[in-house]
């Protein structure tokens, strides 16, 4: 299969990534071509659109699964969902694997849209990357306090310190739960 991208479709072979010069505008045009399916994946940063066809729905749905399980766990109150796309007009276009709101649930609740400007963040992003195409440090305009980067079969996890994001032995949202460099099929297996 061979990737197309025309004004009038877009086909991309699973686990392939497009680049493209691009502006503000032609992003949402792609968005818009996209519909309300969640593939091909698209991101805007700095002139460019990315366009990824994902290999990864397991991971991230297994990875989401661990998250909820920890915070029931605890009791806590949140809000899950997948897909959605971030943006912040002419600035950041990015579409995260799974998102959960744990300290800011009510904030959302109920909202079928989320103004990226106004409302707060999800506290926690998990993205995962098979094709280089996740970078942490797209979620600085957001301002998305921690991300869950599954890179190379373990788990990485990055919590925003000041204006970047910083490498963390454990999740604010689940302490002393071991996660970092672990695989999700590991995950599964270990007592809680």
């Amino acid at each position: 299969m061979y990737a197309l991208v025309s004004p009038d479709k877009i086909q991309l072979p699973p686990g392939s990534v497009v680049r493209l010069l691009a502006t503000w505008q032609e992003y949402q045009s792609l968005c818009e071509q996209r519909g309300d399916g969640s593939i091909p994946r698209i991101k805007y940063r700095d002139g460019e659109v990315l366009l990824m066809s994902p290999l990864h729905g397991k991971d991230a749905n297994l990875l989401a699964d661990i998250v909820k399980a920890l915070l029931d766990q605890d009791g806590r109150e949140y809000d899950a969902f997948t897909p959605v796309t971030m943006f912040l007009p002419e600035e950041s276009g990015i579409e995260p694997d799974y998102c959960f709101y744990i300290n800011n649930w009510e904030a959302v609740l109920g909202k079928k849209r989320i103004d990226w400007r106004r409302d707060p963040p999800p506290d926690l992003v998990i993205e995962i990357d098979v094709t280089s195409y996740s970078d942490v440090q797209d979620y600085l305009p957001y301002r998305v306090p921690e991300v869950w980067l599954f890179k190379r079969q373990q788990v990485l996890i990055y919590q925003l310190q000041g204006v970047t994001y910083q490498l963390q032995g454990e999740s604010i949202y689940s302490p002393g739960f071991d996660v970092v460099g672990r695989s999700p099929a590991v995950l599964t297996s270990l007592p809680t």
